[in-house]
Formats: structure tokens, C-alpha cells, sequence
């Protein structure tokens, strides 16, 4: 399968801070990839030098074929489809939720003197209620609660239809009924064939959708396990990667994880 997504010793440092330590990562056509790790483990870091926003201090960076300081990347990133709470924080908050979707067709945030045709403003609706917020399009960004802006935002990820789909903590803030209900759409993205390489960052396992096929442990920048999740995703890599004894259990297609 081709790469996707290829990362060779890739450093981040910002002022006297290495956010991310000589990692070394590779994510194929097809998989579904979540990268789990305590605050401050880099995981956002290493989400936004796949979304071309962070450039690395050293080490090479792959996306997509370009690499990453030869290449433009405002070409790239339409390419890629990027939910987090960052992308939230540029979003103005009288922006319609029809807008927010249906300007990632040109890779904006926010709607300018450009034109779409009704088949974009169909599949933005389309979209909306894929993630169950087909009610939401007219109502303003500000009005609505975390739970509805991450949905419309994970459905302004895929409009464009990327080939790269990246997914920051899309489940934070959730309370239970949100946060499973999120969970089991986000289940039936990775489990379809058709959709895009998808990297999910989370916390928590309990947050991984049924289909995620690889995982990545992150401890203070530096990797802890990489590959498939059967094999990446043990009690101990988890209890390495968050500093303490866990145990990590597995019922049918969903995780969850206790203090040993």
C-alpha cells in the first residue's frame, strides 16, 4: 500500500521545549490509526505537522507524496481533512454551520466572495447529517454546544473529500450519551473502505471507534509502540505511556482501560 503519511526523525522544538523527539512513523493507504498518550505527550503537535500547520525543526516529513518545506501548502491542504479544536478557535462564531462545512471545498474558514454550486451545498447537508447534526446548518457556530461544533466540524473534514482525514480529540468535552453516540458514527467512517486514511488523537481508549486498525503511543514526544492496534495497544505500552499500571481490556470492537 502506498504512504500516506511518512514522518523520518521528525523533531519539533519550540523555545527550550522538544515537543516531539526524533519520531519515526508511517501511515498507509487505508488504515485507520489512533494516537493515544497523556497531556503533553505531543500528540497535537504530531496531528498538526500532519495537517502541514507545523513545520519540524529536524527530520523529514512525507504527506501525501509532497514533502513537507518543498512544497506549497496551501495546494496540500485541501487535500487533507482536519477536525480539531484549533481549527474551532478560527471559526467566526457568526458563521452559519452550512458555511463552516461547505468552505473546506476551497479550503477557507469562513465564507468570502467565492460561489458554490448546489451540489456543494447538498453534500455539506448530506454530511451534516452523517455526523447527526443535519438540524445544525442554519443555526449560527456560537450558538452551538461543543459537542454539535465538533460534529460539524468533523463533517467540514470530509467534505472535500481528503485523502488524509485527521481527527483531534473529537470526543473531549462529551458527556456520555454525546461521546458514544460520536463514537458510533465515527465507527462507521473507519469501518467503510471507501473512506480516507485516518489518524484519530484521543486520551482515552474508551474514545476509539470500532475499525481503528493501528495505534501510536506517545510519551513526552518520543513513540512508545507503533503498528497494529492488537499488537501496539498492550496493558503495558499503555501503562508505559501514561506512567502508571494499567489494565487494558477489550469487549468486542470497544476498549477500556483501570489502574492495575
Amino acid at each position: 500500500m502506498a504512504e500516506v503519511l511518512a514522518l523520518d526523525g521528525v523533531s519539533v522544538r519550540r523555545g527550550g521545549s522538544l515537543l516531539l523527539d526524533a519520531v519515526d512513523w508511517t501511515v498507509r493507504e487505508g488504515e485507520r490509526w489512533v494516537v493515544l498518550g497523556p497531556n503533553g505527550a505531543g500528540k497535537t503537535t504530531l496531528l498538526q505537522v500532519a495537517a502541514t500547520r507545523i513545520f519540524p525543526t529536524s527530520g523529514t516529513a512525507r504527506i501525501l507524496g509532497e514533502r513537507l518545506g518543498a512544497v506549497d501548502v496551501f495546494e496540500l491542504r485541501p487535500r487533507i481533512g482536519l477536525a480539531s479544536n484549533a481549527l474551532a478557535d478560527e471559526v467566526k462564531r457568526s458563521e452559519r454551520a452550512r458555511d463552516v462545512v461547505v468552505t473546506a471545498s476551497y479550503g477557507m474558514v469562513g465564507r468570502w466572495r467565492e460561489t458554490y454550486d448546489p451540489a456543494d451545498h447538498a453534500r455539506a447537508g448530506a454530511l451534516l447529517s452523517v455526523m447527526g447534526a443535519g438540524l445544525l446548518g442554519d443555526r449560527t457556530f456560537g450558538t452551538l454546544s461543543e459537542g454539535e461544533r465538533k460534529r460539524v466540524l468533523i463533517a467540514r473534514a470530509l467534505m472535500a473529500d481528503p485523502e488524509l482525514l485527521l481527527l483531534d480529540e473529537p470526543a473531549s468535552g462529551l458527556d456520555l450519551g454525546g461521546r458514544e453516540d460520536l463514537v458510533r458514527r465515527l465507527g462507521r467512517l473507519t469501518s467503510d473502505p471507501g473512506a480516507p486514511s485516518t489518524v484519530l488523537v484521543t486520551h482515552h481508549v474508551e474514545e476509539i471507534p470500532p475499525g481503528v486498525t493501528h495505534a501510536l503511543l506517545l510519551r513526552r514526544g518520543r513513540v512508545v509502540s507503533a503498528g497494529p492496534v492488537e499488537q501496539a495497544l498492550t496493558s503495558a505500552t499503555l501503562g508505559e505511556a501514561f506512567g502508571l499500571p494499567l489494565v487494558l481490556e477489550r469487549h468486542a470492537q470497544r476498549w477500556s482501560a483501570r489502574a492495575a
